[in-house]
């Protein structure tokens, strides 16, 4: 008997077959319906009618597939009355015990054969008595695939009795409740008392579930290994800061009162309960008056799910954790239960309740989300993500201001604008040359007025005012996070929570135990081959598989195992890196082709808004390749991170992310860098241009710059990207899947789906919502907008504004998806956002650089200062424009690129006008760059030099000023830690004085009974007597 409880060498004769590989799939099959069958006509009987109600699992089929007998049991659901007690599917069936975790999976029947899982309703129709039916199929093709099908689905029942047996193991108390088999089919079977009625059992056709219950005394051993803090009875009072500050944070309270959700602990309160990490042999700690509540619902699911992923099942090639039963179909979902329903006048207060009323719902979006009852609800994972959220939606209201200010301030200062001014003025009379060979002609510099005035509401000096200030406020934006996220921590009791190593992940272990066996049989084929026992090998490899864990533990994947890999994601990540490149640079090759195109139209109108017309078309095919690739990239980020095995979820989450991200932020704002940082800067000059393919020449910037366009294309691609892919989705899709099973249930009539509505469980309800696929969507979305928000701000001041107006849509839309339409998540602890901080650390120090680079080479900001201190004659902008552009002499065409209706102005043109600082043609050096371009990009580096470590000393100044736990907290945590010594100190003291009185108990005894007792012989004897007693009063003490 191992230490499973499994007896190695039965299991190993009777029924080793039944669980482990066989190298030919024939015998295999042949063995497990031989197996199967004598199983089922041992099990699976017909109970009497009196025990129709309720089926008990035959413990001896437990015992056959290698289990001791336990004292728990699975119990098929009894017919309860559907009233109050039984709370709509919250409770076993017998109104008592609490349903803390569901587990369901998909009862397939083949051919005539239905049945309802393992228990004696079970009925039997395609074999009976080696002989077929008749008025089957005897084709023996068909025949054959049947089989195949039926005894997968006996494996995958085998492996859930497996599992389940296990779980009971554990303490843990289970219930069926199943799908329904026919009248027709017992008949067909031969069965005519064995099937429950129809309602007696789940609703949903073809699934069943697994209730599961933790009792208190699992539940206080897994608390116990889990090291979960519960507050104690010790209770105290919150040392307040100083009077002035109460003062002002009382007003502050009052002023905002309006603002706070109407639910429990929304408002701060001044006393706290000391906590403690719960211990069995310290009970009397905890106030234990009501152990129903004590434990909350949240706290149950998650230390089931603990004991879900410890239990794994040994009797396969590898062991199985729930994940992998998960992945490979033998259970189809596993999730706790929401704790009733959300919507409806007459449905009961309870904290689903609650949240859908003050925080899922958009007429609350003005208040503060009551961020500990979703801590309460979902856990401390999902709590930071939405503290995180509302923190980054509150800084993003001065950072919108500012931008608002920015904005009007140019808007105010566009008529006294000299550049722009001089630009719009007909009366100086400059032609610019042509935008394209050929089909293009000779322009006036003023038709791009209304471009030069759209870019002054963006280019001007408060520009690098915005570009400092938003630096500086996403280093403050993360220290008021680390700030916030200690209190939450205080608040929460995870001051000393210290992540532990988690379990291996399935498929990690499954890669070992591969190489594990891989070892063994190289080791083997070098051993000579030596006679021995047929049991012994058996035994041999049977507790070779018992211990699949054990193996997981000696064997782990080193490099060498992982470069296959490692070099499959390096080069797949290239690969798409350059796709994206490539995808963008064809639609440089599409403005390009079609400008020239438009060019050549008869309409004044289009030809005149021509560079408008492109631009934005550009923008949309830009903008729908950004949201087609975005899916792609996530898909291929998953795989990547799949085939390189990571050993827990926690590395297989932050691989996934990091993929993820460096794919999708690529994708997002390639288009974006190509405006601001390479459009126009290798065009050549006329006469002399660059040529892609020899035959698309490369695109210029406007007269006024590309900071328009950059804006522009910002504007659109951050807009688009959260109306369509973040809100249109995220409300289209549920609305869709919604209207589609709400069509499928038109099919029945309105009286039976109104039945079956109203005997649906809260599990089986809870089974047709969406499953939970992790917070990582949720925050790739916000960390993309943060980069809109942060790393071109300087092109568009407006962009906090309209992530702001998104984000208070954003909020309510996924608290109405976490409450609304999705299973409920199981609870995760974690102390901080993880590997998300060093993404926003990063994105704001790249911030700063690329805002660096905006200012100083994208727009006309240095420029402008070099023209006003260097060359102005005035000390005035006048001449700026003239300063800018240079003289091209067209005679110096290249054959074949002259336009081909030169007099489209109505006069002849000699000399046109480029932007660029280049010698004349009328001087010795024609066409060479000037000093003054030189100078001027001397400037731009220079300010990107100072810009840039200005901005980050003052963002580490910041950083350093600021302390990242408030001087309050960790007043607080010291308070708590100095209570619970004093705690201590107390108990042992009280241990002490009840020693101390027991033994003057026994002295005093001791006295009295050498005072009563005369004899002389008789001392000696009491007196030894009296020490045994001592002795024994110490041991009880």
């Amino acid at each position: 008997m191992d230490k499973n409880g499994m007896d190695l060498q039965k299991f190993s004769k009777g029924s080793y077959k039944e669980n482990f590989c066989y190298t030919n799939s024939a015998e295999y099959l042949a063995e497990l319906q031989k197996t199967s069958m004598m199983k089922r006509n041992e099990k699976y009987c017909t109970l009497p009618d009196k025990d129709k109600g309720v089926d008990i699992i035959n413990i001896k089929g437990i015992e056959d597939i290698g289990y001791v007998q336990s004292d728990s049991m699975i119990l098929n659901s009894l017919v309860p009355q559907r009233d109050s007690t039984y709370q709509q599917g919250l409770y076993f069936s017998d109104a008592k015990r609490r349903i803390d975790f569901i587990l369901a999976y998909h009862i397939k029947k083949h051919g005539s054969r239905k049945h309802g899982g393992r228990h004696g309703n079970n009925t039997i129709s395609s074999v009976k008595g080696g002989q077929q039916l008749p008025g089957k199929n005897t084709d023996p093709e068909i025949a054959a695939h049947d089989l195949t099908a039926d005894y997968h689905e006996d494996d995958k029942r085998l492996r859930r009795e497996e599992f389940e047996g296990r779980l009971m193991e554990t303490g843990l108390e289970l219930e069926k409740d199943e799908d329904f088999c026919t009248d027709a089919d017992c008949e067909v079977a031969g069965v005519k008392q064995g099937c429950p009625k129809k309602h007696d059992l789940t609703k949903t056709p073809g699934i069943g579930y697994v209730k599961i219950h933790a009792p208190w005394h699992v539940l206080c051993r897994e608390a116990e290994f889990m090291k979960l803090k519960m507050p104690t009875k010790k209770v105290y009072e919150v040392n307040q800061s100083s009077n002035f500050v109460e003062k002002i944070n009382a007003f502050i309270s009052k002023v905002t009162e309006p603002l706070h959700p109407n639910v429990d602990g929304a408002k701060v309160s001044n006393v706290k309960h000391l906590s403690y990490p719960f211990s069995r042999e310290k009970q009397h700690l905890f106030d234990l008056t009501d152990r129903e509540s004590f434990f909350d619902s949240k706290t149950r699911s998650t230390i089931v799910y603990e004991i879900l992923k410890r239990i794994t099942c040994t009797k396969a090639k590898y062991s199985m954790g729930i994940t992998s039963l998960l992945a490979n179909g033998v259970y189809t979902a596993a999730y706790p239960l929401h704790d009733g329903d959300c919507e409806g006048d007459d449905t009961e207060q309870n904290d689903r309740k609650v949240l859908w009323e003050e925080w899922a719902s958009y007429s609350v979006f003005y208040k503060y989300q009551p961020i500990n009852l979703v801590r309460k609800y979902f856990g401390e994972k999902i709590g930071l993500y939405f503290a995180w959220l509302g923190v980054y939606t509150q800084m993003l209201i001065p950072a919108s201001v500012v931008g608002i200010i920015v904005f009007l301030y140019g808007c105010a200062t566009v008529d006294d604008d000299i550049p722009s001014m001089e630009m719009c003025d007909e009366r100086n009379n400059i032609t610019m040359c042509p935008l394209c060979d050929k089909t293009c002609s000779y322009w006036k510099l003023s038709t791009a007025c209304a471009t030069a005035r759209a870019s002054h509401l963006f280019d001007n000096p408060a520009t690098v005012f915005f570009s400092i200030f938003m630096a500086l406020w996403a280093a403050m934006f993360m220290e008021h996070w680390k700030r916030r996220q200690m209190r939450l921590n205080y608040k929460w009791d995870l001051t000393g929570f210290e992540e532990e190593e988690a379990h291996p992940r399935a498929e990690y272990e499954a890669k070992v135990m591969q190489k594990s066996m891989r070892k063994d049989h190289k080791v083997k084929k070098k051993q000579p081959e030596v006679v021995e026992e047929r049991t012994n090998k058996w035994k041999q490899t049977v507790q070779t598989a018992m211990a699949g864990v054990k193996l997981t533990e000696k064997e782990k994947l080193t490099w060498r195992d992982r470069l296959p890999a490692y070099t499959t994601n390096i080069v797949m990540i290239l690969f798409m890196i350059g796709l994206t490149f490539a995808i963008v640079f064809g639609v440089i090759l599409y403005r390009i082709s079609t400008a020239a195109a438009l060019a050549m139209s008869p309409n004044p109108t289009t030809r005149s808004n021509v560079r408008v017309t492109v631009t934005a078309t550009a923008v949309i095919i830009n903008l729908v390749v950004i949201l087609i690739l975005d899916e792609v990239y996530g898909s291929i980020a998953r795989w990547l991170t799949v085939i390189e095995v990571p050993k827990t979820d926690k590395s297989f989450e932050e691989r996934l992310i990091f993929k993820a991200f460096i794919l999708k932020f690529v994708n997002a704002f390639t288009p974006i860098i190509y405006v601001a940082f390479f459009k126009g800067r290798f065009v050549g000059r006329p006469g002399k241009y660059v040529y892609a393919f020899k035959s698309f020449r490369m695109e210029e910037c406007a007269p006024g710059g590309c900071l328009m366009e950059l804006c522009i294309q910002l504007s659109i691609i951050m807009l688009g990207k959260q109306l369509i892919q973040n809100n249109l989705f995220e409300i289209g899709i549920p609305k869709l899947k919604k209207l589609i099973r709400y069509i499928k249930s038109k099919r029945q009539s309105a009286q039976e789906e109104e039945e079956r509505e109203k005997k649906l469980q809260r599990y089986e309800t809870d089974y047709d919502l969406e499953p939970f696929v992790g917070l990582t969507p949720e925050y790739m979305e916000m960390m993309i907008q943060f980069g809109f928000v942060t790393l071109f701000v300087a092109s568009f001041p407006l962009a906090p504004l309209f992530a702001l107006l998104n984000n208070i849509i954003e909020i309510r839309l996924d608290a109405k998806k976490f409450v609304g339409e999705l299973r409920r998540p199981v609870a995760v602890r974690a102390k901080d956002i993880g590997i998300w901080y060093n993404i926003l650390r990063g994105v704001g120090k790249l911030a700063v650089i690329i805002n660096a680079f905006v200012i100083s080479f994208t727009s006309d900001f240095i420029p402008r200062l070099v023209y006003l201190y260097m060359y102005s004659p005035d000390g005035s902008m006048h001449g700026f424009i003239n300063q800018t552009l240079s003289y091209f002499n067209v005679s110096d065409f290249q054959a074949g690129t002259e336009p081909l209706d030169s007099l489209q102005l109505g006069f002849r043109v000699d000399v046109c006008r480029y932007k660029d600082y280049r010698e004349p043609p009328w001087t010795p050096d024609e066409y060479e760059i000037t000093k003054q371009f030189w100078s001027v990009l001397a400037a731009r580096l220079a300010f990107v030099i100072v810009f840039q470590n200005l901005v980050m000393f003052m963002s580490d100044f910041v950083d350093w000023m600021i302390p990242d736990i408030p001087k309050d907290i960790s007043e607080q945590i010291h308070k708590e830690k100095v209570l619970m010594v004093d705690l201590f100190m107390k108990e042992e003291q009280g241990k002490l004085q009840m020693l101390e009185t027991l033994l003057a108990k026994t002295k005093e005894g001791k006295g009295t009974e050498n005072c009563n007792n005369h004899s002389p012989y008789s001392r000696p004897r009491s007196h030894k007597g009296s020490t045994t007693s001592l002795h024994s009063q110490n041991d009880d003490a």
